[in-house]
């Protein structure tokens, strides 16, 4: 079973703590962390994009020119592609991107990339972040004590508003909680902050 170290606040060690192999300790599986990363991208996409038809732009109904006789190509309408604001042969127009992932698939992805901050030593435990009020400086003392260096990604069991508030003027800092985790952020932040709790969650929830 993988280990971790777990520190306080003020950056020292305080205990050890055993992972979960099966979450923790998968062996990670690139094509499905990606095929994953790729649907939640899909599924983050608006789909509004709109362009007009030859039926949609304005313009005359009329023939520019007649059939024959001019020396120029035969045209139908002005409203046609070819023409200067004329309408979009095959452009894009409102749909949905959404698809669906296996939940398993999406679980084991999401393992996996836990999985890969462990064997990178990117994956920070703290017993606890006891804060009692909102303070940026101390939430920035806290991260310089555990000597995290880079984006980061704070996983909380549950909704903390005084930590969210404190981190959320931080650059390259994000607050998440286990139940609203996703493949893209985990992959986006190079380190990664769980309190013990989250960890027990984590467990509870992916195993």
């Amino acid at each position: 079973m993988p280990k971790v170290d777990v520190y306080n606040v003020e950056g020292k060690k305080v205990s050890e703590l055993e992972l979960k192999e099966e979450v923790f300790g998968v062996e990670p599986n690139e094509e499905l962390v990606h095929s994953v990363l790729i649907n939640y991208l899909a599924n983050q996409r608006q789909g509004t994009q709109s362009t007009k038809t030859r039926a949609e732009v304005s313009g005359g109904g009329r023939k520019p020119w007649r059939q024959k006789g001019t020396g120029r190509a035969r045209q139908g309408s002005i409203r046609a592609p070819q023409w200067v604001k004329g309408g979009i042969a095959l452009g894009p127009k409102p749909r949905s991107y959404r698809y669906q992932v296996n939940k398993k698939e999406r679980r084991l992805a999401i393992k996996s990339v836990l999985s890969s901050k462990v064997l990178e030593n990117t994956l920070y435990v703290v017993d606890a972040i006891p804060m009692k009020e909102i303070k940026t400086k101390e939430m920035v003392k806290t991260l310089n004590n555990i000597k995290v260096e880079g984006k980061t990604l704070m996983i909380l069991p549950e909704k903390n508003e005084i930590v969210q508030k404190s981190a959320r003027n931080i650059e390259g800092v994000k607050t998440s909680l286990v139940n609203t985790i996703n493949v893209y952020d985990l992959l986006k932040y190079k380190n990664l902050i769980l309190t013990v709790d989250a960890v027990k969650k984590l467990e509870e929830v992916y195993a």
